[in-house]
């Protein structure tokens, strides 16, 4: 393949990995709508979604093996394509994420613990998923590291929440002699845990794409874990 195709194809794979991740992003975006205001059609629309997602992710899978295969890319192209590689399968995950929330929000009865912030945490992680994506584009080694930075932040306020759940699941059921609501309010504080930490695998997960694009531009395995 000439140079100009092969950069070509470069260039290709970043445009589809980027276009991929605004898929996704606007998947995650949609679930967390779908929870905030109980829209059982717009979470059925995400759980939909995911197949487009699916195909998307091997149709670039093959991608990556085509150049791996053909082109046998060196140095910084390696690099680059590898990252490509393992940023997909990141991305990938993001959407099955989208579509557990979206199924919490098909799921939900009530609001148990009104004033935890799954908003809040919602919109940080999904913040991060957009900033890591934004620093593959551009290539921003700061930008990666601030992402794994401000994922700090993310898990204090995750584990705080499930603090606050826990707590809030002790004072409701002391002395409760209400089997039925009982076992319907433990469903629901189960639901609000796995929301929490299904926002928490999100900014991990961005963590990730932000940890294999320090790799890609600098060769640096700093974030990766």
């Amino acid at each position: 393949m000439p140079r100009d195709r092969y950069q070509h194809s470069l260039d290709e794979l970043r445009s589809d990995v980027l276009s991929m991740g605004e898929t996704v992003t606007e998947r995650l975006d949609e679930s967390l709508e779908a929870l905030e205001r109980r829209d059982d059609a717009l979470a059925r629309a995400v759980i939909d979604g995911d197949a487009q997602v699916n195909e998307t992710y091997l149709e670039l899978e093959e991608q990556c093996v085509d150049l791996f295969a053909l082109q046998q890319p060196v140095a910084g192209d390696l690099r680059f394509v590898t990252a490509s590689f393992k940023i997909i399968t990141d991305l990938e995950r993001i959407g099955d994420l989208a579509v557990n929330l979206a199924n919490y929000a098909l799921a939900a009865r009530q609001t148990v613990t009104p004033d935890v912030e799954i908003d809040a945490l919602g919109t940080a992680a999904h913040g991060l998923v957009e900033r890591s994506l934004a620093a593959y584009e551009t290539a921003d080694a700061a930008a990666c590291r601030a992402v794994a930075a401000a994922d700090d932040e993310v898990d204090a306020r995750c584990q705080h929440a499930n603090e606050h759940v826990t707590r809030a699941l002790i004072a409701r059921t002391d002395g409760a002699d209400d089997r039925w609501s009982v076992e319907r309010l433990l469903d629901d504080v189960s639901r609000v845990l796995l929301t929490i930490r299904d926002l928490e695998r999100v900014a991990d997960h961005a963590v990730n794409i932000a940890a294999r694009t320090l790799y890609m531009i600098e060769s640096d395995p700093e974030l990766l874990y």
